[in-house]
C-alpha cells in the first residue's frame, strides 16, 4: 500500500476505529484534550478561519443539562461518559481573522453578511470536527460523536449569547464492555470515485 502511514496508525485512525458506545471509568485528563487539539489545530480550513469552539462538559450539573437535550437513545451514554465535548462553530469567527489570516487584511470585511458567515462558518467548523474525532483516536481513546439532540436548546443552555451555534456532542474516553455495534459496510472505491 502506497501510505505514508505506517499500517498501525493507521488501523488506529481508520480500520480499527469504531464509534464507542460505553466507555470506562478511567477520565480524559485535561492534558490529553491539550494534545488533540495541539495536532488537529494544523488541519486544513478556508482562509485559515478555525470556526470549531469546543466546550469541555464535566461537571455533573453541566452534564445533566446537556443530557436534557439530547435524544432519548443518547442519554444515558453522555451521563455515563468520561468526558463530553459539545462542539460548536463561532457564527462571529471572522473576528479572528486579523490574526489567523493576517496576509490579507481585507478578509474580514468581506465576511460582513452573517449567512455567509454561517455557510463558511459551519461547513469549516464540520471540517475540524472530523479532525478532532481523528485527534481522539490518535490519542488511544473512543470518540462517540452524536447529532442526536435539541440543538436550538443546546445552543440557549450552553451558548446563550447566540454567537455559538452546536454541530455534533462527543462522548470520549477508554471503550467499556461491548462499546461497538456491529460494523457496517462501506462503498467500495468504484462506487464512489470516477475518473473523467
Amino acid at each position: 500500500m502506497s501510505l505514508a502511514l505506517d499500517a498501525s496508525a493507521q488501523n488506529l485512525l481508520f480500520r480499527e476505529a469504531r464509534t464507542a458506545n460505553s466507555f470506562t471509568g478511567e477520565p480524559v485528563t485535561e492534558e490529553q484534550v491539550q494534545s488533540i487539539y495541539d495536532l488537529v489545530k494544523y488541519a486544513p480550513t478556508a482562509m485559515n478561519s478555525q470556526p470549531l469552539r469546543i466546550v469541555l462538559v464535566r461537571g455533573q450539573e453541566a452534564r445533566e443539562r446537556l443530557v436534557n437535550q439530547m435524544s432519548e437513545g443518547n442519554k444515558a451514554k453522555t451521563l455515563s461518559a468520561p468526558l463530553v465535548a459539545v462542539l460548536a462553530y463561532d457564527v462571529d469567527f471572522h473576528e479572528e481573522l486579523p490574526k489567523v489570516f493576517p496576509h490579507a487584511p481585507g478578509a474580514k470585511d468581506g465576511l460582513a453578511d452573517e449567512a455567509v458567515r454561517h455557510k463558511l462558518g459551519s461547513f469549516n467548523a464540520t471540517l475540524q470536527a472530523g479532525y478532532f474525532l481523528l485527534g481522539v483516536r490518535a490519542a488511544g481513546l473512543a470518540a462517540g460523536p452524536m447529532t442526536g439532540f435539541d440543538a436550538e436548546g443546546i445552543d440557549k443552555e450552553f451558548f446563550g449569547d447566540g454567537r455559538h451555534k452546536v454541530l455534533a456532542v462527543v462522548n470520549i474516553g477508554k471503550p467499556g464492555p461491548d462499546a461497538w455495534f456491529a460494523r457496517n459496510p462501506r462503498l467500495d472505491y468504484e462506487e464512489v470515485v470516477t475518473e473523467i
